[in-house]
Order: structure tokens, then sequence, then C-alpha cells
């Protein structure tokens, strides 16, 4: 199988994000965030000599062969380090990686019954959409094992397939790392990074360069993690936290406040680990709940940065500490082997050899905000994650107007868990929904093209029962030198 970067497959890839180490250089004014946003493009400070390339690692490795991936799946164990009791959700479904495809006699099927938080819709296996009259038909080449679109404002799920399926989530878990951890660090603390940071983490893990013995400030390591998902920069910022049985156990603790209940984290970074879950419906609350945070959007949009490196002696004999160029492995973010997407603004990508590709994205055209996550897609074409993940943007941003809701990103804490589909009031907020079922959402679904549309600047509200919840306005990036 071609690898998603269009690269021959490294030896080890395990655990690792499908990117490369290619850097493309931006000016800072380049789109690629929110149509009027300019990209933001950070300099490490003090760069006394120009960039060097990102050293090539285990983690830049591209997706193994399908052959390779056909792997048994693995049940869910007890996490020893989880604390909190009554946080584990039911065993997962796990995706194995036998051929077939979406459609084919092999492909594997999702459990026939699933949660029902945020309607009773989003619990059946299968395409759910309610089209009105005239509305646009869903893409057809859609193969990911489940996906959501949603307004990332007003919580409608306008169309989802297999929502609540408990799916290896890679590097997308991440997400739920940065709501969790990013509050609590004050982004200009330093740390000198110890040998004892850096255990642990799994063979072939995506890496930004961190070095033991070394110096980074927080944001250092927010860049590294959000632009290149560095299991380095994950496991420092934890070691920072507590450590790491302390960083998994406020990500469970976390993820049951936002409702996600689909999830059990094992790991900070998303690697693959027995039991390690999530679904496309909770890595889209991860999204929306990390998108209120002002840093949280500031390094999801970013696409190019500076990464402190090593320290060299200059012709006086002085050492000055050099910063290599990293890059966002978001390709509709860099357009990197694809095209950028007009009006994207993040958030996280990832692979694993059992996840597969992932992908939640944040995008905006007009004045409407949608969240699309696309996990596991079947077809192995290059950068089909990204492919997807544009029809299902382009489709929700034509037919927002022209579907009922099939279910609705459900409120933090208890009151919004609504496991049966009901508001805190009892009342269902969605009677009108139905199902159109269908092979991977194919069918005589067509896809829609959208263009044009500029940013709309949100003001922020506070977040209540049948309330938008507008994102903040992005903030306007400006390089740091």
């Amino acid at each position: 199988m071609v690898s998603s970067m269009g690269t021959s497959p490294d030896t080890s890839t395990r655990g690792s994000d499908a990117h490369t180490t290619a850097v493309r250089s931006h000016a800072i004014a380049t789109a690629g965030t929110f149509t009027n946003v300019p990209t933001c493009s950070y300099a490490y400070t003090p760069p006394t000599r120009p960039s060097v390339p990102a050293r090539p690692s285990a983690a830049t490795a591209a997706p193994a062969s399908r052959a390779a991936r056909r792997r048994t799946a693995v049940p869910l164990t007890a996490a020893a380090v989880l604390l909190l009791s009554g946080l584990l959700p039911a065993a997962p479904a796990f995706a194995d990686e036998r051929s077939g495809g979406a459609d084919g006699p092999d492909a594997v099927k999702p459990p026939a019954q699933m949660s029902t938080i945020g309607g009773k819709q989003l619990g059946r296996p299968g395409t759910q959409v309610d089209p009105k009259a005239g509305a646009p038909r869903l893409p057809k080449e859609l193969s990911g094992r489940s996906w959501v679109v949603a307004d990332a404002e007003s919580g409608d799920v306008l169309a989802a397939h297999n929502a609540h399926w408990q799916l290896p989530p890679a590097s997308t878990l991440k997400m739920l790392f940065a709501d969790t951890v990013l509050p609590k660090l004050p982004k200009n603390q330093t740390h000198k990074v110890l040998t004892s940071d850096l255990a642990g983490m799994g063979e072939g893990s995506s890496l930004v360069g961190v070095k033991e013995n070394y110096t980074y400030s927080v944001h250092d390591l927010w860049l590294g993690v959000f632009l290149r998902s560095g299991n380095d920069a994950v496991h420092v910022l934890s070691a920072m936290n507590g450590g790491k049985a302390k960083t998994v156990q406020e990500m469970q603790a976390h993820a049951r406040q936002l409702n996600a209940r689909d999830t059990h984290v094992v790991t900070p970074d998303g690697y693959d680990e027995k039991g390690q879950v999530s679904s496309a419906y909770d890595l889209t609350l991860f999204a929306r709940s990390g998108l209120q945070k002002a840093d949280f959007r500031e390094y999801a949009s970013t696409a190019n940065a500076k990464f402190p490196g090593e320290f060299k002696k200059g012709r006086a004999g002085k050492k000055t500490r050099e910063s290599f160029a990293i890059q966002n492995t978001n390709r509709l973010l860099t357009g990197f082997g694809i095209p950028t997407y007009k009006g994207i603004a993040g958030v996280k990508n990832g692979y694993t050899t059992h996840a597969g590709s992932t992908f939640t994205g944040v995008a905006q055209r007009g004045k409407r905000v949608l969240l699309v996550t696309v996990m596991n897609p079947q077809k192995s074409e290059p950068n089909e994650v990204y492919k997807e993940t544009a029809r299902l943007f382009d489709w929700g941003f034509k037919a927002a107007d022209s579907v009922n809701p099939v279910g609705t990103l459900v409120r933090p804490g208890e009151a919004g868990a609504g496991q049966d589909g009901t508001s805190a009031h009892g009342k269902d907020e969605h009677t009108q929904a139905s199902v159109s079922s269908g092979h991977g959402g194919s069918g005589k679904w067509t896809a829609i093209g959208i263009t044009g549309g500029t940013l709309a600047l949100l003001a922020a509200v506070a977040y209540a029962v049948h309330r938008r919840w507008p994102l903040p306005e992005l903030v306007r990036r400006r390089g740091r030198g």
C-alpha cells in the first residue's frame, strides 16, 4: 500500500503519526487558517544562524503496508493508573486490520448498539442523516469506519457514521491531553529535560526532537505537540504535570466531565496500547472544548514554527543555540501533498498501526463553523483521511440548513450527559431524525463543493442549555522574535 505520505513505509511505524520531515518555508501572512487570519510562523529566540532542517527520526515513517497492519484485535484491560472508579467504558469493539475495505466481506462491523449520549440515533450503526427536501446528498467516497459532521457552535450533529464506535484514536487523543494540561502550565515556564522525562515512549513514536539536559519553555513544547505530534514533548509536559499516571488520571476525569464516555485513556500521547479507545463523537467533543481556549486555537492553527536545537560554537567561540524549522502535520492546513482547505484552522491528525489514520478538523465559511472527525478510512489512497474530511466539510457547509440534526454535542457536566438522547428537562431534543444507512456512507450521494467565505469574528458567550457556543475570536498571531 502506498503510504499517506507517498513515500515507502519504514520498518518502524507503530505509534507514529504519518508525516515527513520535509519542511517548506511560508511567509507569516500566507493563508492557511481561517481565510482572513494570517498563518502563524513562530521564530525561536534568538536564532543567530540560518535554520537547519528538522532531523529525520523513526517517527517520521510513513504508515506500514496493509499486510503489516493485519493484526488481531486486543481486548480491553483494566488500567492500573486510573484512580477514579467508574471511568472505564464498556469493552471496546476494536478495529482489526483485515482486508476487504469498509464494504468488503471481511469488513469489521460496528456494535449493534452503542452509546446514545447526544441522541438515540447516534447509538445506531451505519450512516445517520435526516435530509429535508432538496438537501445535498452525502459524498459517495466515504470509507471511514466512523465519522461525525457537527456545527461547532450549536452542537447540532448534521450527519454521522458509527459515531460512538470505540476505536483506537492515535494522536488525535492529544487534543484531550492539551485540553487537560495546557491551562495548568504557564507558557513561559522552562524545564531542563531529564532522562526520566523521556522514559517509556513507545517504539516508533513521533518526535519533535527534544533532547535530555536541554532546557525548553512550555511554549516550545506545545509547538512540538501540535505541529509535529511529538510524543517526546508530550512526555516532558506530562512529567512537568506530575507524571504520566497523574496526567492519564486527569485526562480520564476530564473526558468524563465532557461526557466523552467512549474514551479510555492509557497513554497521554495516543500511542497504541491495550484498551486505549475513543470515538469520533468523543474526539469532536475534545476539539470543541479545546477550541474555547485561546492558546489551544493558536497552536492548532499554526502552520510553521522554529524549534530549539543544539548549542553550537560561533567563530568567536561563543555558544549560541540554533533552531530548526517544523511544519504542522495537518495537511489541510499546510497544503503539503494536497490542497489547503479554505477556512481550515486545525485541529489534530494521527496515525498508528491499530488506529489507521485519524483526523479532527475545524473550518469556517461565512458565519458557519463546522467540526469534522474521520477515523480509519479503509480506502488505501494517499492522504485519504484528509480527502474524506474535506468532502464532509463541503457537504456540511452546503447542507447545514437543509438537514434535521441527528444528535447533539452534549454539554459538559452531569446535566449534559443525556445518555438516552434527552435534555436535562427530559424532552427528546431530536424527534425528527431519521436513518439512511449505507455502506460506509456510499450509495447515490454526491459531493457538493462550496466556494468563497470569510471569517466572522465571534463573541464568546456562556455555554448553557439550548444556547449556542460560539468559538471565541481567533487570535491574530504574529511571529515571535
